[in-house]
Protein backbone atom coordinates (compact mmCIF):
# COMPACT_ATOMS: atom_id res chain seq x y z
CA UNK A 1 0.00 0.00 0.00
CA UNK A 2 2.67 2.40 1.21
CA UNK A 3 4.87 1.50 -1.89
CA UNK A 4 1.85 2.43 -4.51
CA UNK A 5 0.81 5.84 -2.46
CA UNK A 6 4.04 7.17 -2.50
CA UNK A 7 4.96 6.96 -5.84
CA UNK A 8 1.81 9.35 -6.29
CA UNK A 9 2.95 11.85 -2.91
CA UNK A 10 2.07 15.67 -3.54
CA UNK A 11 5.52 17.04 -3.05
CA UNK A 12 4.55 20.47 -1.53
CA UNK A 13 2.93 22.14 1.06
CA UNK A 14 -1.35 21.77 0.40
CA UNK A 15 -3.04 25.27 0.39
CA UNK A 16 -5.88 25.93 2.01
CA UNK A 17 -7.70 27.32 -1.68
CA UNK A 18 -6.45 24.66 -3.95
CA UNK A 19 -8.27 22.22 -1.12
CA UNK A 20 -11.16 20.14 -1.31
CA UNK A 21 -14.27 20.23 1.00
CA UNK A 22 -13.21 16.92 2.86
CA UNK A 23 -9.40 18.54 2.92
CA UNK A 24 -10.51 21.70 4.61
CA UNK A 25 -12.67 20.11 7.46
CA UNK A 26 -9.44 17.53 7.81
CA UNK A 27 -7.08 20.90 8.24
CA UNK A 28 -9.72 22.23 10.75
CA UNK A 29 -9.40 19.33 12.84
CA UNK A 30 -6.03 19.19 12.86
CA UNK A 31 -5.90 23.21 13.22
CA UNK A 32 -8.18 23.03 16.48
CA UNK A 33 -6.28 20.04 17.77
CA UNK A 34 -8.15 17.18 17.29
CA UNK A 35 -7.16 13.85 16.93
CA UNK A 36 -7.13 12.36 13.50
CA UNK A 37 -8.44 8.42 14.44
CA UNK A 38 -8.20 5.54 11.78
CA UNK A 39 -11.64 5.71 10.76
CA UNK A 40 -11.71 9.28 10.14
CA UNK A 41 -11.57 10.64 6.10
CA UNK A 42 -7.73 11.63 5.74
CA UNK A 43 -5.72 12.49 2.59
CA UNK A 44 -3.64 10.00 0.71
CA UNK A 45 -0.49 11.82 1.07
CA UNK A 46 -0.86 12.24 5.15
CA UNK A 47 -1.35 8.69 5.26
CA UNK A 48 1.53 7.77 3.34
CA UNK A 49 3.35 10.48 5.35
CA UNK A 50 2.67 8.99 8.11
CA UNK A 51 3.04 5.26 6.89
CA UNK A 52 6.61 6.36 6.44
CA UNK A 53 7.77 8.17 9.81
CA UNK A 54 5.67 5.16 11.65
CA UNK A 55 7.57 2.58 9.49
CA UNK A 56 10.70 4.13 9.84
CA UNK A 57 10.53 5.01 13.81
CA UNK A 58 9.16 1.50 14.04
CA UNK A 59 12.05 -0.15 12.38
CA UNK A 60 14.83 1.67 14.44
CA UNK A 61 13.39 0.72 17.66
CA UNK A 62 14.01 -3.16 16.03
CA UNK A 63 17.28 -2.54 14.28
CA UNK A 64 18.30 -0.11 17.47
CA UNK A 65 18.52 -3.55 18.68
CA UNK A 66 21.64 -5.36 17.16
CA UNK A 67 24.40 -2.88 18.42
CA UNK A 68 23.22 -3.25 22.29
CA UNK A 69 22.34 -7.03 22.13
CA UNK A 70 25.40 -7.46 20.86
CA UNK A 71 26.89 -6.66 24.44
CA UNK A 72 24.61 -8.45 26.70
CA UNK A 73 26.65 -11.49 27.44
CA UNK A 74 29.60 -8.76 27.88
CA UNK A 75 27.94 -6.60 30.56
CA UNK A 76 30.66 -6.35 32.97
CA UNK A 77 28.72 -7.17 36.15
CA UNK A 78 25.41 -9.22 36.53
CA UNK A 79 23.27 -6.14 37.07
CA UNK A 80 24.45 -4.10 34.21
CA UNK A 81 23.47 -7.81 32.08
CA UNK A 82 19.98 -7.42 33.67
CA UNK A 83 19.60 -3.69 32.76
CA UNK A 84 20.71 -4.03 29.04
CA UNK A 85 18.30 -7.30 28.99
CA UNK A 86 15.27 -5.20 29.64
CA UNK A 87 16.51 -1.96 27.52
CA UNK A 88 17.18 -4.50 24.91
CA UNK A 89 13.54 -6.01 25.47
CA UNK A 90 11.82 -2.89 25.69
CA UNK A 91 12.96 -1.54 22.28
CA UNK A 92 11.43 -5.03 20.98
CA UNK A 93 8.03 -4.01 21.89
CA UNK A 94 8.20 -0.44 20.94
CA UNK A 95 8.24 -1.39 17.50
CA UNK A 96 5.88 -3.72 18.76
CA UNK A 97 3.79 -0.71 19.33
CA UNK A 98 4.32 1.26 16.61
CA UNK A 99 4.06 -1.48 14.05
CA UNK A 100 0.20 -1.52 15.37
CA UNK A 101 -0.03 2.03 14.78
CA UNK A 102 1.27 1.51 11.04
CA UNK A 103 -1.60 -1.21 10.75
CA UNK A 104 -4.49 1.03 11.86
CA UNK A 105 -3.41 2.86 8.86
CA UNK A 106 -4.19 -0.01 6.45
CA UNK A 107 -0.54 -1.33 6.07
CA UNK A 108 0.80 -4.83 6.95
CA UNK A 109 3.40 -5.62 9.31
CA UNK A 110 4.82 -8.31 7.21
CA UNK A 111 4.80 -5.41 3.76
CA UNK A 112 6.70 -2.72 6.28
CA UNK A 113 9.28 -5.80 6.66
CA UNK A 114 9.35 -6.38 3.53
CA UNK A 115 10.31 -3.13 2.70
CA UNK A 116 13.32 -2.58 5.33
CA UNK A 117 14.70 -5.81 3.88
CA UNK A 118 14.86 -4.92 0.40
CA UNK A 119 16.34 -0.97 1.33
CA UNK A 120 13.00 0.08 0.03
CA UNK A 121 12.18 1.76 3.97
CA UNK A 122 15.16 3.23 6.54
CA UNK A 123 15.66 3.21 9.76
CA UNK A 124 17.85 5.72 12.37
CA UNK A 125 21.21 6.78 10.89
CA UNK A 126 22.61 6.03 14.52
CA UNK A 127 22.88 2.75 14.47
CA UNK A 128 24.78 2.13 11.63
CA UNK A 129 27.89 2.95 13.92
CA UNK A 130 29.74 0.44 16.22
CA UNK A 131 29.54 -0.20 19.82
CA UNK A 132 33.14 -0.87 19.92
CA UNK A 133 33.32 -1.18 23.97
CA UNK A 134 31.09 -0.95 27.39
CA UNK A 135 31.43 2.98 27.51
CA UNK A 136 29.92 3.10 23.85
CA UNK A 137 26.53 1.41 25.33
CA UNK A 138 26.60 3.86 28.08
CA UNK A 139 26.88 6.46 25.50
CA UNK A 140 24.36 5.04 23.94
CA UNK A 141 21.62 4.91 25.99
CA UNK A 142 22.52 8.35 27.34
CA UNK A 143 22.85 10.66 23.88
CA UNK A 144 20.70 8.47 21.78
CA UNK A 145 18.01 8.02 23.75
CA UNK A 146 18.76 10.76 25.18
CA UNK A 147 18.37 12.65 21.81
CA UNK A 148 15.30 9.86 20.99
CA UNK A 149 13.13 11.15 24.22
CA UNK A 150 13.37 15.37 22.82
CA UNK A 151 11.88 13.66 19.57
CA UNK A 152 9.55 11.48 20.83
CA UNK A 153 8.11 13.72 23.84
CA UNK A 154 7.37 16.25 21.08
CA UNK A 155 5.40 13.26 19.15
CA UNK A 156 3.21 12.53 22.19
CA UNK A 157 1.05 16.02 20.51
CA UNK A 158 0.91 14.52 16.76
CA UNK A 159 -2.04 14.77 14.94
CA UNK A 160 -2.74 11.14 14.37
CA UNK A 161 -4.09 9.67 17.90
CA UNK A 162 -2.63 6.00 18.14
CA UNK A 163 0.59 7.14 17.23
CA UNK A 164 0.81 9.89 19.63
CA UNK A 165 -0.76 7.30 22.42
CA UNK A 166 2.57 5.04 21.46
CA UNK A 167 4.47 7.91 22.55
CA UNK A 168 3.03 7.78 25.70
CA UNK A 169 4.32 5.17 27.35
CA UNK A 170 7.34 4.96 24.76
CA UNK A 171 8.85 7.94 26.34
CA UNK A 172 7.94 6.35 30.33
CA UNK A 173 10.14 3.49 29.09
CA UNK A 174 12.62 5.54 27.08
CA UNK A 175 13.41 7.80 30.14
CA UNK A 176 14.74 4.78 31.67
CA UNK A 177 17.11 3.96 29.04
CA UNK A 178 18.38 7.49 29.43
CA UNK A 179 18.83 7.20 33.14
CA UNK A 180 21.01 3.81 32.95
CA UNK A 181 23.22 5.21 29.75
CA UNK A 182 23.81 8.37 31.90
CA UNK A 183 24.40 6.17 34.81
CA UNK A 184 26.56 3.56 33.18
CA UNK A 185 29.26 6.56 31.66
CA UNK A 186 29.02 8.09 34.65
CA UNK A 187 30.45 5.24 36.59
CA UNK A 188 33.39 5.38 34.18
CA UNK A 189 33.88 8.93 33.48
CA UNK A 190 34.34 9.16 37.74
CA UNK A 191 36.45 5.89 37.71
CA UNK A 192 39.87 5.09 36.85
CA UNK A 193 41.68 7.30 34.55
CA UNK A 194 41.66 4.95 31.53
CA UNK A 195 37.98 4.28 32.42
CA UNK A 196 37.66 8.13 31.81
CA UNK A 197 39.55 7.52 28.24
CA UNK A 198 37.11 5.23 27.21
CA UNK A 199 34.19 7.09 28.47
CA UNK A 200 35.61 10.42 26.31
CA UNK A 201 36.35 8.37 23.29
CA UNK A 202 32.73 6.98 23.38
CA UNK A 203 31.82 10.68 23.30
CA UNK A 204 33.52 11.96 21.17
CA UNK A 205 32.78 9.53 18.31
CA UNK A 206 28.17 9.34 19.16
CA UNK A 207 27.91 12.68 19.25
CA UNK A 208 27.54 14.10 16.15
CA UNK A 209 25.77 10.88 14.84
CA UNK A 210 23.21 11.64 17.65
CA UNK A 211 22.67 14.72 16.73
CA UNK A 212 22.54 14.12 13.20
CA UNK A 213 19.37 11.68 14.87
CA UNK A 214 17.08 14.21 14.06
CA UNK A 215 17.50 14.79 10.51
CA UNK A 216 18.93 16.66 8.18
CA UNK A 217 18.46 20.89 8.67
CA UNK A 218 15.27 22.64 7.92
CA UNK A 219 16.06 23.82 4.94
CA UNK A 220 17.12 20.56 3.59
CA UNK A 221 14.18 18.69 4.80
CA UNK A 222 11.80 17.22 2.29
CA UNK A 223 8.75 16.51 4.56
CA UNK A 224 9.28 18.73 7.41
CA UNK A 225 7.09 21.42 6.17
CA UNK A 226 4.26 19.75 5.12
CA UNK A 227 4.34 17.42 8.03
CA UNK A 228 4.32 20.71 10.55
CA UNK A 229 1.17 21.66 8.56
CA UNK A 230 -0.36 18.90 9.50
CA UNK A 231 0.90 18.75 12.58
CA UNK A 232 2.72 15.11 12.10
CA UNK A 233 5.25 16.95 13.23
CA UNK A 234 5.05 20.01 16.16
CA UNK A 235 8.61 20.84 16.34
CA UNK A 236 11.13 21.22 13.83
CA UNK A 237 14.61 19.29 13.21
CA UNK A 238 16.70 22.16 14.24
CA UNK A 239 14.60 22.99 16.96
CA UNK A 240 14.54 19.72 18.72
CA UNK A 241 18.45 19.45 17.66
CA UNK A 242 19.32 22.81 19.74
CA UNK A 243 16.56 21.57 22.85
CA UNK A 244 19.11 18.54 23.08
CA UNK A 245 22.07 20.28 22.54
CA UNK A 246 20.83 22.65 25.52
CA UNK A 247 20.30 19.71 27.68
CA UNK A 248 23.29 17.60 27.33
CA UNK A 249 25.97 20.52 27.18
CA UNK A 250 25.57 20.69 31.09
CA UNK A 251 25.68 16.75 31.78
CA UNK A 252 28.81 16.57 30.04
CA UNK A 253 30.36 19.02 31.91
CA UNK A 254 29.08 17.60 35.19
CA UNK A 255 30.90 14.23 34.24
CA UNK A 256 34.47 16.51 33.84
CA UNK A 257 34.46 15.57 30.09
CA UNK A 258 35.59 17.72 27.24
CA UNK A 259 32.49 18.69 25.03
CA UNK A 260 33.00 16.76 21.94
CA UNK A 261 32.63 19.72 19.56
CA UNK A 262 35.08 22.60 19.78
CA UNK A 263 32.41 25.00 18.42
CA UNK A 264 30.18 24.43 21.32
CA UNK A 265 30.03 27.37 23.18
CA UNK A 266 26.94 29.74 25.54
CA UNK A 267 25.32 32.36 23.25
CA UNK A 268 23.94 34.57 25.75
CA UNK A 269 22.16 36.44 23.23
CA UNK A 270 19.92 33.78 22.28
CA UNK A 271 19.62 32.29 25.45
CA UNK A 272 21.10 29.08 23.93
CA UNK A 273 24.73 27.15 23.30
CA UNK A 274 25.90 27.33 19.74
CA UNK A 275 27.19 24.29 17.98
CA UNK A 276 29.05 23.41 15.21
CA UNK A 277 27.21 21.66 12.11
CA UNK A 278 27.58 17.97 11.41
CA UNK A 279 28.97 16.39 8.50
CA UNK A 280 25.50 16.45 6.46
CA UNK A 281 27.75 14.98 3.80
CA UNK A 282 28.48 11.73 6.16
CA UNK A 283 24.56 11.29 7.10
CA UNK A 284 23.39 11.23 3.55
CA UNK A 285 26.00 8.51 3.05
CA UNK A 286 24.93 6.55 5.84
CA UNK A 287 21.24 6.91 4.76
CA UNK A 288 22.50 5.73 0.91
CA UNK A 289 23.71 2.24 2.53
CA UNK A 290 27.24 3.41 3.15
CA UNK A 291 27.68 3.77 6.70
CA UNK A 292 30.05 1.30 9.02
CA UNK A 293 27.60 -1.04 9.94
CA UNK A 294 24.42 -0.67 7.13
CA UNK A 295 25.40 -4.28 5.41
CA UNK A 296 25.58 -5.95 8.61
CA UNK A 297 22.19 -4.66 10.59
CA UNK A 298 20.08 -5.44 7.42
CA UNK A 299 22.17 -8.95 7.08
CA UNK A 300 21.09 -9.87 10.53
CA UNK A 301 17.51 -8.53 10.14
CA UNK A 302 16.71 -10.01 7.17
CA UNK A 303 18.67 -13.84 8.92
CA UNK A 304 16.51 -13.48 12.08
CA UNK A 305 13.47 -12.93 10.27
CA UNK A 306 14.28 -15.80 7.57
CA UNK A 307 15.27 -17.71 10.81
CA UNK A 308 11.65 -16.86 13.00
CA UNK A 309 9.35 -17.99 10.45
CA UNK A 310 8.56 -21.42 11.81
CA UNK A 311 7.45 -19.81 14.98
CA UNK A 312 5.15 -17.24 13.19
CA UNK A 313 3.69 -20.06 11.16
CA UNK A 314 3.23 -22.23 14.71
CA UNK A 315 1.58 -19.38 16.30
CA UNK A 316 -0.41 -18.84 12.93
CA UNK A 317 -1.40 -22.74 13.08
CA UNK A 318 -2.28 -22.85 16.31
CA UNK A 319 -4.61 -19.71 16.14
CA UNK A 320 -6.61 -21.59 13.26
CA UNK A 321 -7.01 -24.34 15.42
CA UNK A 322 -8.21 -22.71 17.55
CA UNK A 323 -10.44 -20.27 16.06
CA UNK A 324 -12.12 -23.38 13.77
CA UNK A 325 -12.03 -25.73 17.68
CA UNK A 326 -14.42 -22.21 18.79
CA UNK A 327 -16.48 -21.89 15.50
CA UNK A 328 -17.42 -25.76 15.60
CA UNK A 329 -18.35 -25.63 19.89
CA UNK A 330 -20.87 -23.11 18.48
Amino acid sequence: MYAQMIKTAHKGVHKREDMSPEERAFQDKIDADIKIEPRDWMPDDYRATLIRQIGQHAHSEVVGQLPEGNWITRAPTLERKAILLAKVQDEAGHGLYLYSAAETLGETRDELVRLLHEGRMKYSSIFNYPTLNWADIGAVGWLVDGAAIVNQVALQRTSYGPYSRAMIRICKEESFHARQGYHAIMKMAFGTPEQKKQAQDAVNRLWFPAIMMFGPSDADSTHSEQSMAWKIKVKSNDELRQQFVDQTVPQIEYLGLDLPDPGIKWNEERGHYDFSDPDWSEFFDVIKGNGPCNVDRLQNRVAAWEDGAWVRDGLLAHAEKKAARKVAAE
